[in-house]
């Protein structure tokens, strides 16, 4: 079982803060956003580890009274190591954020130190005036002493926000976007090779709570087979736990991700599925959740046809794969887990995950080739493209901008089964190529992304296997 996995990048820019902070002697703040379960407060524990300098690391409580939050933040103080005495922390009666700050102030060390504040849109949820009191705390009594503050948030849209042109935190804070693990970092800790790194990724969304939990060498479909016997599992517990805290009624934002996982990608099959007795849910309703779901939840991504003219339909997918594979299988063989049927729920896993894999890790792929130095220099974002009636489908298109192209470089196809590309999987995709508005077969590429290799390679002009795609990660 791993430890704590990569991330020295991440663990470079928070020590180049402090480091600025040592030879400044001034204060600098750094907001920290994710996802839930993507790491952010174990990466911050391990940074704070290893600083060797004191710190506080206070985290919020969700629901919490704004009295109960200060007081719970001067006990953390107390018990750090940031006071020289910890009396000097007083308790304060119906105390307030400007009173805690001040506070703080007044036992911060002369020497650099750390300060963390988790969860942090709790408190601005629970307290209408906390974002005022952190401006006014920061601007008079901490910027000017040698302190790292770092601010920590699971509510993507609320900590985007907090540092936004209009809030009293602007123009205060860098902003540091966590990521889940890449599957350069899965094939390391877990001792996979490209191929199982690539389904491991696709497994656990390269969250590190599942991932401390998968043993070292296992490959994909013997871990969930084990998990499957077991209910209490981090593999089934962290995405249930993730999609009850964002979506803890059964309403419709919960039916259309759920449509949405289970495989409806266009609007009008999210409406039918995610629709009631009464019929699908109306355009008026499902599009402005769309747009909220995507764009400030960040549960659901979406993807446009990629070609030199605007393209319909948009097609809907769930951004984490690990919620994917739940809503997709997962969810039913926990059911069957929790009535002791392990061997029926991996059944389910097992019939699902080969075409499931198939599409899931398209967007995977997609990325890699973006971070990729290919043979197209003008090429700067990958996607895919499509028509009304889904034929054909191009599984990749590079061109220089998106969703509408100036030009296009390549053309491919991704084929992730036990069987190789072969002359009709070349022919198919050169016939669909040519249909790719603006795409020109005399001067644009074809690439053949493959898990089990190429037979037919007349005319390609890259091909890719697993080890490429994990190589993308580390170049």
């Amino acid at each position: 079982m791993p430890g704590f996995i990569g991330r020295d990048a991440e663990l470079a820019i928070l020590r180049k803060r402090l480091d600025r902070v040592a030879r400044t002697g001034t204060g600098a703040a750094l907001a920290l956003r994710g996802r839930r379960q993507v790491g952010k407060s174990r990466l911050v524990q391990e940074f704070c580890d290893r600083a060797g300098v004191p710190y506080v690391f206070s985290t919020a409580t969700k629901g919490a009274s704004p009295i109960e939050a200060v007081d719970a933040f001067l006990r953390d103080v107390r018990e750090s190591a940031l006071p020289a005495d910890p009396e000097l922390v007083p308790t304060l009666q119906n105390g307030s954020w400007p009173d805690a700050f001040r506070v703080l102030a007044s036992v911060l060390p002369d020497a650099p130190s750390i300060l963390v504040l988790d969860e942090l849109p709790w408190l601005a949820e629970q307290d209408a005036l906390f974002d005022g009191a952190l401006q006014t705390g920061w601007d008079r009594l901490l910027s000017s002493r040698p302190v790292l503050l770092l601010l920590l948030g699971s509510d993507v849209h609320m900590m985007e926000r907090l540092t936004a042109h209009d809030r009293p935190f602007y123009g205060r804070a860098d902003t540091m976007v966590l990521g889940p693990l890449n599957p350069a970092d899965l094939s390391e800790a877990l001792g996979l090779g490209a191929a199982d790194a690539i389904d491991a990724h696709l497994v656990t969304g390269g969250l590190p709570g599942i991932v401390r939990t998968w043993p070292h060498g296992t490959p994909a479909l013997e871990f969930l087979e084990d998990e499957c016997a077991d209910p209490a599992a981090a593999l089934f517990g962290v995405p249930e736990a993730s999609l009850l805290a964002e979506f803890p009624n059964p309403d419709v934002s919960r039916r259309v991700i759920e449509a949405v996982g289970f495989g409806d990608r266009t609007h009008a099959n999210i409406a039918a599925s995610a629709g009631s007795r009464a019929g699908a849910v109306p355009s008026g309703t499902l599009s402005p959740l769309l747009r909220r779901l995507t764009e400030e939840k960040r549960v659901i991504a979406v993807d446009e046809p990629l070609s030199t003219r605007p393209g319909k339909p948009a097609l809907y997918r769930i951004a984490d794969s690990n919620l994917r594979l739940y809503l997709a299988a997962l969810r039913a063989a926990h059911e069957q887990a929790r009535r002791g049927r392990p061997e029926a729920g991996f059944r389910i896993v097992r019939r699902r995950w080969t075409s499931w894999r198939g599409r899931a890790v398209e967007p995977l792929v997609r990325e890699a080739l973006e971070r990729a130095d290919l043979p197209w220099p003008e090429v700067e974002t990958v996607g895919g493209w499509w028509n009304r009636r889904f034929d054909p489908e191009v599984d990749l298109v590079g061109a220089d901008r998106a969703p509408v192209a100036g030009r296009i470089g390549f053309a491919g196809s991704v084929k992730w089964l036990g069987s190789p590309f072969d002359g009709h999987d070349l022919a198919d995709l050169r016939r669909a190529a040519g249909q790719v508005p603006g795409l020109d077969p005399a001067a644009a590429g074809l690439v053949v992304v493959s898990l089990s290799g190429v037979q037919a390679r007349d005319g390609v002009d890259l091909v890719w296997t697993p080890e490429d795609v994990v190589a993308a990660w580390r170049s």
